[in-house]
């Protein structure tokens, strides 16, 4: 992968030894100083200013200049070999732009991911504790942002500290960029701040021309080596910087084989890559574009090609689907190479410390024998496990375990790292947080701490949210009853199980999911332009890849199974149909994976709930000793009751009544006829025959909440809601039948009850208002249930809320209703019991006046679907025609109805707070949020910092939440240190 060619052909130099007095390229150095960023060597004026002919980047060169870029720049001319200090140093008055790392010493640490990146980061803080890391540089992200921000140019004083950069890695070499008699070769790298794998772009073998390319054979003493080397650089550079497709080389590569019989790419021989990469340049002179021979101009137009690769849209759509905001840019990283590809002395590969899948304490990773580090994570070949690097290799192995327990107490985490071997010396060119499955997660959590590697609060932080939610996926409920169906086999590569239609493209996976259909995405690899159908779909599986391929990783980050490097499959991508096993699956037929065990089943296998484990129930009890903030739950039956507080929601924080009248046929018809009914007595009528439903469910969640609050939202939705869909024939007809009115009478009370925009109509408070008969019976059946519930041996805590309230007086006038038949029913009971009354804050007008509100409630719940929807003035219904373009366009960061709008609906939930807590009338005693942005993390850590007491979610994120509450409320003691 990266790192030197310093290797190749001398000691790495010590990072003290000086280099004043050597020409090479430091001289060559002084005399591109007036070659500013915005100048090309190639044909075109301004390569970075030009559209790219396909794909979603830019093109950024056309025909070499007969000028520059025909004259070799392998060879310098001695009166250019000038020495003396570079003058190229970054003004006091400008931001510095180049960081510097390798062989000791970096002027970054691991703190300084924001401005460096996390590779960048990462590669300075291996540096700084003495791992064998190659020099180089690292261009800020907030360069990136300066690029984007000029019209996509590098800021000329960055440009010259570039240079410096180059200077610093041929010093610390002692080779010259572009010196055919002493080659330096650079990789150069995206980095950004967070995580993002394969979404941006890498270069590797920089500084090869047609001259250096010769050079490079002699001194390495293989030209084979050296051939190799320069057709991989034609075909990244092509397709990354020159917008060549991909697939065109890949095309000449294999016909190239198939020409002189080889099957493998190591069997190709030198004089058979030197045809190679005729073959590469024939391509270039195709798309009437040439390869730039000066490597200067190699490495501007690969920055711009790292820097653009931040604004492809395949790096939009991870962030969208991460909900990654507020990360400027990408750092460039620009290092020595060293060689895996040398021979079967040199290798390359990807190691995770500890299992990603399982959390096992164990090496996990794999390693290819002469070969650069993209074909392992791109999944061009398949690789072998770690151990037959251990066997091959045994003082490099040894070296890299060591290394992993160095970098794991600095970290105090798990560790993703590439490495490359060099003539059996190791080489470390990047670590990082590694991505990992929630059951590994957690084990590596509570193991790290029994290890003393790290504390419970540093350890609630290396679980992320979701990972917990992947924990509660479903398995396969029988292995053994699937196993007559498995039609083959491939790598475990992201456990768990998934089962779905068969489709083969991205867009068709987001299709399916839009209709609600599971699916299943198969492609022979997945590359970063697949992310959305790989999100959108239920499981992965692809032909070729090994375990680190970027199928597993994305796959393992998101919880998803995956199953990689199935060999055996042939997919056919035109005609939409795979062959495995001698069975044909064509696109829409069903199929499941396992990816724990890599099986590829044909039909849809059944699944079971999963399980927690014993480390779950270990972690969260750590959870809950830094969580300030309180996790209730949404749920409307008893069972829903039971599972929230086996997850560990303190209570329920919204008791959706409404869902309780489709429980039974009965129930539904009865509802119906208090709609239907023609005067008050009749309503009531239909009523009293709900009641005892109603009652029942609320004893049910009494029970089992038992000592727990629990809130009950009385009736909120339109009375439209509860009739039948279709026609209105067909719905008068079947509300006859179910009430015995006329068919022509209820064709009239349907035109009454219809509404133009019923989510601002009649409904919540003003149905309870008009009809209170509706409040009375509710009220009666909670308190009745409550009553019944203490008096077998539960302790009820009830909570009535009213929905919908945007007056003092709408709120005064329920509960008064409340109070007065809460009375009655004590004192038809003969016994009393604390409950309280609160109220919803969903319309805007609430939140203004909560100071007014505040003092005729006992709590505040905020119903943030409803409040997000009249502040903004979206239609949930509608949103999603217009959303996306939104997003896209930058016009919001997240859908609102998902994440919590800060500035917002955010300010009237802070100001709500505010004068709940500083009204002196004010009688609310707790404030929490009950709308879907409770079981979010980043809306829950934004209601962390606003104060609230409790968030309330679906049963089933009681666990995120919790989890989140907890990390929210760490990270807000941190920011307060």
């Amino acid at each position: 992968m990266i790192a030197t060619l310093g290797a190749v052909c001398a000691p790495v130099r010590a990072p003290w030894t000086t280099h004043a007095s050597q020409g090479g390229v430091r001289g060559v150095l002084m005399t591109r100083v007036v070659r500013r960023p915005g100048m090309c060597a190639v044909k075109g004026a301004r390569a970075g200013d030009r559209a790219r002919a396909r794909g979603s980047s830019a093109r950024r060169a056309s025909s070499s200049s007969s000028s520059s870029s025909s004259s070799s720049s392998s060879s310098v001319d001695a009166s250019k070999k000038t020495t003396g200090k570079s003058s190229q140093m970054p003004s006091a008055s400008l931001p510095k732009s180049v960081y510097t790392f390798g062989n000791g010493h970096a002027e970054g640490d691991k703190s300084m991911k924001s401005l460096l990146g996390g590779k960048g980061a990462n590669l300075a803080e291996m540096s700084r504790v003495g791992l064998s890391v190659p020099p180089g540089f690292t261009v800020t992200t907030s360069t990136c942002a300066s690029y984007h921000d000029n019209a996509r140019t590098i800021p000329p004083s960055a440009w010259d500290e570039m240079l410096a950069g180059v200077a610093h890695i041929e010093g610390e070499m002692g080779f010259g960029f572009g010196d055919a008699a002493k080659p330096l070769l650079v990789s150069v790298r995206s980095g950004a701040a967070v995580s993002m794998p394969g979404m941006m772009d890498t270069i590797l073998n920089l500084g090869l021309n047609d001259d250096v390319v010769e050079g490079l054979a002699v001194k390495s003493g293989s030209a084979r080596f050296a051939y190799d080397s320069y057709r991989r650089l034609l075909d990244m550079y092509g397709s990354v910087v020159m917008g060549i497709e991909r697939e065109k080389f890949e095309r000449a590569l294999t016909a190239f084989k198939a020409t002189v019989g080889v099957a493998r790419d190591e069997d190709l021989s030198e004089s058979d890559l030197r045809g190679v990469c005729d073959a590469y340049k024939a391509i270039y002179t195709e798309e009437n574009l040439s390869f730039p021979q000066d490597p200067y101009e190699q490495l501007r137009l690969a920055t711009h090609a790292v820097f653009d690769s931040w604004q492809s849209d395949r790096a939009k759509k991870y962030m969208a689907i991460n909900q990654i905001v507020g990360v400027r840019g990408t750092a460039v990283n620009v290092q020595a190479m060293v060689f895996g590809n040398m021979g079967q002395t040199s290798g390359t590969g990807v190691l995770f410390t500890r299992n990603p899948s399982t959390g096992e304490n164990v090496l996990y990773g794999e390693y290819l024998v002469n070969a650069q580090g993209e074909d392992v994570v791109a999944g061009i070949r398949t690789p072998e496990d770690i151990s037959t690097m251990e066997r091959a290799l045994p003082d490099a192995y040894a070296d890299l375990v060591r290394n992993t327990q160095i970098l794991e107490r600095e970290y105090g985490d798990m560790q993703d790292i590439e490495f490359t071997v060099q003539e059996s010396k190791l080489y470390m060119l990047q670590c990082r947080s590694g991505k990992r499955t929630g059951a590994a997660a957690v084990k590596i959590a509570v193991d790290l701490v029994n290890e003393g590697a790290c504390d419970e609060r540093r350890a609630i932080t290396l679980v992320e949210p979701t990972h917990v939610d992947q924990l509660l996926h479903p398995q396969f409920k029988s292995e053994e009853s699937y196993k007559a169906n498995v039609i083959g086999t491939g790598l475990p590569a992201s456990p768990g199980a998934a089962v779905g239609r068969v489709v083969f493209c991205t867009e068709d996976a987001e299709a399916a999911k839009a209709r609600g259909e599971p699916s299943i995405l198969v492609r022979a690899e997945t590359s970063p332009e697949d992310v959305g159908g790989m999100n959108a779909s239920e499981g992965i599986l692809t032909a070729r890849g090994g375990m680190t391929s970027h199928a597993a990783v994305v796959a393992r980050g998101w919880g998803k199974p995956c199953v990689s490097g199935c060999g055996d499959i042939s997919i056919d991508e035109h005609a939409k149909t795979f062959t495995l096993g001698g069975v044909t699956v064509k696109q829409g037929d069903w199929i499941s994976l396992n990816g724990s065990t890599g099986q590829v089943i044909l039909g849809a296998a059944e699944l079971a709930v999963a399980t927690q484990s014993e480390y779950l129930e270990t972690f969260m009890s750590w959870v809950d000793k830094f969580r300030t903030m309180r996790v209730l739950a949404n749920a409307d039956t008893p069972a829903d009751a039971a599972a929230s507080r086996a997850n560990g929601a303190e209570g329920i924080g919204l008791v959706r009544t409404e869902h309780m009248f489709f429980g039974t046929g009965e129930r539904i018809r009865a509802v119906r006829r208090m709609i239907l009914a023609k005067d008050t007595p009749t309503r009531k009528s239909a009523l009293d025959d709900l009641l005892p439903y109603q009652r029942e469910d609320f004893t049910g969640i009494f029970k089992a909440m038992s000592g727990l609050p629990v809130t009950v939202r009385l009736l909120d939705p339109p009375l439209h809601e509860f009739l039948p869909e279709g026609g209105v024939d067909e719905v008068c007809q079947v509300l006859s039948e179910d009430t015995g009115e006329s068919e022509e009478d209820i064709a009239e009370c349907i035109e009454k009850l219809a509404e133009v925009n019923p989510m601002l109509g009649f409904r919540g408070c003003r149905l309870a208002i008009t009809f209170p008969e509706i409040a009375e019976m509710q009220v009666r059946a909670i308190m009745e249930a409550a009553c019944d519930a203490k008096r077998d041996g539960a302790d009820p805590v009830p909570e009535i809320m009213i929905p919908l309230v945007g007056t003092v007086e709408e709120l005064k006038q329920q509960t008064m209703l409340v109070r007065a038949v809460t009375s009655k029913v004590f004192a038809e009971r003969g016994m009393e019991i604390a409950y309280k009354v609160g109220t919803m804050i969903e319309i805007p007008r609430a939140a203004l006046l909560a100071d007014e509100i505040s003092a005729h409630a006992d709590f505040f719940s905020f119903g943030t679907n409803d409040l997000t929807q009249m502040t903004f003035g979206y239609s949930r219904d509608d949103v999603g025609k217009f959303l996306p373009s939104y997003i896209e366009k930058g016009i919001l960061k997240y859908d609102p109805f998902e994440v919590i709008d800060r500035k917002g609906v955010g300010k009237l939930v802070t100001m709500t707070v505010d004068a709940a807590r500083s009204t002196p009338t004010s009688t609310v005693q707790k404030c929490g949020v009950c709308g879907e942005h409770g079981g979010d993390p980043q809306s829950i850590e934004f209601f962390q910092q606003s104060g609230l007491d409790y968030v309330s979610c679906s049963p089933f994120r009681v666990l995120i939440a919790r989890l989140a509450a907890a990390q929210a409320a760490v990270k807000g003691e941190d920011a307060a240190k």
